[in-house]
């Protein structure tokens, strides 16, 4: 089966946005004080800044389903289809060990890995390895599943503070997103747990299907999807109820009431996060379905290596932060290295502006070794190796 253009497409839309809200966290000279979702300080333009990239997230779990599913569906007879199950296992745990090690060490530069902080990539490799036991399962009880996760996971009751720290380690990873100061040398930062964000990837291979239409059923039917998904979402929200902890209030202005509205919750991902970031992703889908221009090709290169970019696009990013804190006259003994430290000193820092140009210049920067990494890897299908990064 061929690689289907839309997925690709819109998975190199939102590769290119994370890329602002990582160079945004490392740069903005407010980023290690200022909440930019917290209307009490925040400004329309840096909550955006950061709102847009909520999008960034969902779709890479959900279409990291949905190309487990029609990876499973290019295999034919049971053998083949346990080994593609096989597959998806080992690239999981490959995932694994690549958010524990390089990307680990990408975030913080720290050859003593004081901080471990647990990501979409870790969210990403648990998923593939429960979803390689699932995908045994028929496509419509895997989809239940992950819709029951979704809507009802905010219901888990918390632990008890007795609860001994061991359990407490272990249910922030698979339900809430938690800090364990584990020593004075060592943090643990669980931000993505497992099993809330398994329901969307579970969602995303039982959409799998629906990829094998032909392009005009496909292209209505995402329009169908995502308004809908969107209009469900309108509704909760309005009504203020169920499907996230934080509700929205009137505020002193529109736009601020509008921010209130928008601003759900991402940790973990609640089920009106889901709906409104999902909905926003299924019209992308739409509009990226039969494009074919010098934009679309542009971003399906990147949507073609998604682990490449990811990986180099972190280390780009820290390495522009670092030279950014020489260029303001500090010193290499003056970055804070240490637990839960990106290594900048706290007056350094750029304004949001140029936070944007660092962020498009490192983007066209990738863009030749996307480019050469996505020929390499279609010219090479015989290296094994290649299909796990």
């Amino acid at each position: 089966m061929h690689r289907i253009t839309s997925i690709d497409i819109t998975r190199g839309l939102v590769m290119v946005i994370m890329a602002l809200d990582h160079v945004r966290d490392l740069l903005h000279l407010p980023a290690l004080t200022q909440n930019p979702t917290d209307l009490a300080t925040t400004t329309p333009a840096l909550f955006f800044t950061r709102w847009i990239t909520h999008l960034c997230a969902p779709t890479f779990v959900f279409l990291s389903g949905t190309s487990a599913y029609l990876s499973l569906q290019r295999r034919s007879g049971a053998s083949a289809r346990g080994a593609a199950r096989q597959f998806l296992l080992k690239r999981g745990l490959v995932l694994l060990l690549l958010e524990l090690t390089l990307i680990n060490f990408a975030f913080w530069f720290d050859i003593q890995f004081r901080t471990i902080m647990l990501q979409v990539i870790f969210a990403i490799g648990g998923g593939l390895m429960v979803l390689s036991l699932l995908a045994r399962l028929p496509v419509r009880w895997v989809g239940a599943l992950g819709a029951l996760i979704v809507v009802g996971h905010l219901l888990l009751p918390g632990l008890p503070p007795t609860t001994p720290q061991g359990l407490q380690v272990l249910w922030s990873v698979l339900f809430r997103p938690n800090l364990f100061t584990v020593s004075p040398a060592f943090s643990l930062l669980v931000a993505y747990p497992l099993v809330p964000w398994l329901g969307l990837m579970l969602i995303g291979y039982a959409t799998g299907p629906l990829f094998e239409r032909p392009l005009a059923q496909r292209k209505a039917l995402w329009w169908r999807l995502g308004l809908g998904t969107l209009a469900v979402f309108g509704l909760l929200r309005f009504l203020n109820g169920y499907g996230d902890p934080a509700p929205w209030a009137v505020q002193p202005t529109s736009v601020f009431t509008l921010l209130s509205f928008l601003n759900v919750s991402k940790y973990p991902p609640s089920l009106l996060y889901g709906l409104l970031m999902i909905g926003l992703m299924l019209l992308i889908l739409a509009l990226a379905e039969g494009a074919d221009n010098a934009f679309t090709r542009w971003l399906q290169v990147y949507g073609s290596v998604p682990m490449f970019y990811y990986i180099l696009h972190w280390y780009l990013v820290h390495i522009s932060m670092v030279v950014m804190v020489l260029l303001q006259g500090y010193s290499l003994g003056q970055l804070p290295i240490g637990t839960l430290s990106f290594g900048r000193p706290p007056g350094a820092g750029v304004s949001l502006p140029v936070v944007y140009g660092v962020w498009i210049g490192l983007v066209l920067a990738l863009y030749p070794l996307c480019r050469w990494y996505s020929r390499y890897k279609a010219a090479h299908p015989e290296l094994g190796w290649l299909r796990y990064i």
